[in-house]
C-alpha cells in the first residue's frame, strides 16, 4: 500500500486512530503502574511527557513549513495520542488510588473533559492550545506527587514548590515551541497563556479545598473491628464480626456493640520509602437532628513509608448506635480513604472471628 493511500486512510479515520492510540496508552499504564515511588513508573510518566513535548514541537515545525502529510508526521501524531492516553491513565490510576471517588471525582471529570476535547478540536491552532494546556496540566499533576516523593513529606510547601517547578518547565517548553513553530504558536499565544493561568488557579483551588487526593499516600486496607492485637510474629490479629454472605453488597456494614465496648479502625496506608508523616483517624457520627456529620474524636497517628502493603496502625473509639464513618486523612484534611458502618446495640455477645494482617 502506497504512502498516499495510507495518508488518505488516516485522514478519513483520524478520529478512530486517535481514540485507539489513547485507549492503547490507557491499557499500557494499567498493566505497568503499581506505586508512586517506583523508578519505572515515574520513568514511564516522564517518557510520556517527553514524547508529548517532542511530538508537539515536531508537528508545529511541520505546520510552519506546510508539510502536514508525511510518514513521520503521521507517526508523530499517533505517538502523541498514545502518550496522551498514557498520561491520562497514569494520573487516573495514581490519583484515584489515593482517595475516595466521592472526594476526588473532579479529577475524573477533568480527565474526561480532556479526552472529549481532544476528540472534538480539529483546527490545528485550537489543538495546539489544548495540547499545551494538557501538557501543563500533566506537568503539574506529575510534580504534585513527585516533589513529596523526593522530599519525603507532604504539605503546602511541597505543593507550592510543585507549582513553581511546573510553571518553570512549561515556560522553557514554550520557548522551544516558539522557536520551531513561529507564527503557529504566536497565533495561539494569548489563548495558551490564559489556559495555563486558568489551570494553575484551578489546581490551587482544588488543593486548598482538599479535593486533590493526597498522593503519594493511599489507603491499602481499612476496616472496623471489635479487637486489635499484635502477634509474636509482628502481624496484626483483628477481631471481625461474622456477617452474612451479602455484606460486600452493603454500603455500610452493621456492627453490633455491647454497652461500654469500643470499636477499632485498622488502616494500612502506603507511603514511599524514607517518607514519614502523620495521618488522622476522624471518627464521625451522623446526627439525625441536625442532619450533619459530627466529629466525635480525632486521633493522630505517625506513619512511615516503604512497606508495599502500607504502614499498619489503628485507633479506638467509643460508639453509640447510629450511622458512622471514619475518615483517614492528612493533618490538613485531605482524605486518603473512608470507612462507613452502622452501629447497633448488641443483645448478645457478637460472634467474632480472627483475621491476620
Amino acid at each position: 500500500m502506497s504512502f498516499q493511500k495510507v495518508a488518505a486512510w488516516y485522514k478519513h479515520n483520524e478520529r478512530h486512530v486517535s481514540s485507539a492510540a489513547l485507549i492503547g496508552g490507557f491499557i499500557f499504564d494499567i498493566l505497568t503502574l503499581r506505586r508512586a515511588d517506583s523508578f519505572w513508573e515515574n520513568f514511564w510518566v516522564v517518557f510520556h511527557l517527553v514524547v508529548v513535548a517532542s511530538a508537539m514541537i515536531f508537528l508545529s515545525k511541520r505546520e510552519k513549513t506546510g508539510d502536514k502529510a508525511s510518514k513521520t508526521g503521521l507517526w508523530a501524531l499517533t505517538l502523541l495520542q498514545f502518550s496522551f492516553g498514557g498520561l491520562l491513565s497514569a494520573f487516573l490510576i495514581l490519583y484515584f488510588r489515593s482517595s475516595t471517588l466521592s472526594v476526588s471525582w473532579p479529577f475524573l471529570l477533568i480527565l474526561a473533559l480532556a479526552f472529549a476535547a481532544n476528540e472534538r478540536l480539529k483546527r490545528y491552532h485550537e489543538r495546539l492550545t489544548f495540547q499545551v494546556s494538557f501538557l501543563f496540566l500533566s506537568l503539574m499533576l506529575f510534580m504534585i506527587f513527585l516533589v513529596p516523593v523526593l522530599i519525603g513529606s507532604i504539605g503546602t510547601f511541597e505543593f507550592v514548590l510543585a507549582g513553581v517547578l511546573s510553571l518553570g518547565a512549561i515556560r522553557l517548553f514554550l520557548r522551544f515551541l516558539e522557536k520551531f513553530s513561529g507564527d503557529t504558536y504566536l497565533r495561539s499565544r494569548r489563548a495558551i497563556r490564559l489556559s495555563i493561568i486558568t489551570i494553575f488557579i484551578g489546581i490551587n483551588a482544588l488543593y486548598f479545598t482538599n479535593i486533590i487526593p493526597p498522593i503519594p499516600l493511599s489507603l491499602k486496607e481499612g476496616g472496623i473491628y471489635h479487637s486489635v492485637s499484635r502477634s509474636p510474629g509482628g502481624n496484626y490479629v483483628l477481631g471481625k464480626e461474622r456477617g452474612d454472605l451479602l455484606d460486600f453488597l452493603k454500603l455500610h456494614r452493621t456492627i453490633h456493640v455491647e454497652p461500654g465496648h469500643s470499636l477499632f479502625l485498622y488502616s494500612s496506608v502506603f507511603s514511599p520509602a524514607k517518607f514519614s508523616t502523620t495521618v488522622i483517624h476522624d471518627w464521625q457520627y451522623w446526627n439525625e437532628e441536625s442532619g450533619k456529620w459530627v466529629t466525635m474524636s480525632r486521633i493522630a497517628l505517625p506513619i512511615f513509608g516503604g512497606r508495599g502493603n502500607g504502614y499498619r496502625t489503628y485507633s479506638e473509639s467509643s460508639v453509640v448506635p447510629g450511622k458512622w464513618r471514619v475518615s483517614v486523612e492528612t493533618p490538613r484534611g485531605q482524605i486518603i480513604g473512608r470507612v462507613g458502618f452502622r452501629v447497633e446495640r448488641a443483645l448478645t455477645t457478637p460472634e467474632v472471628i480472627p483475621e491476620t494482617h
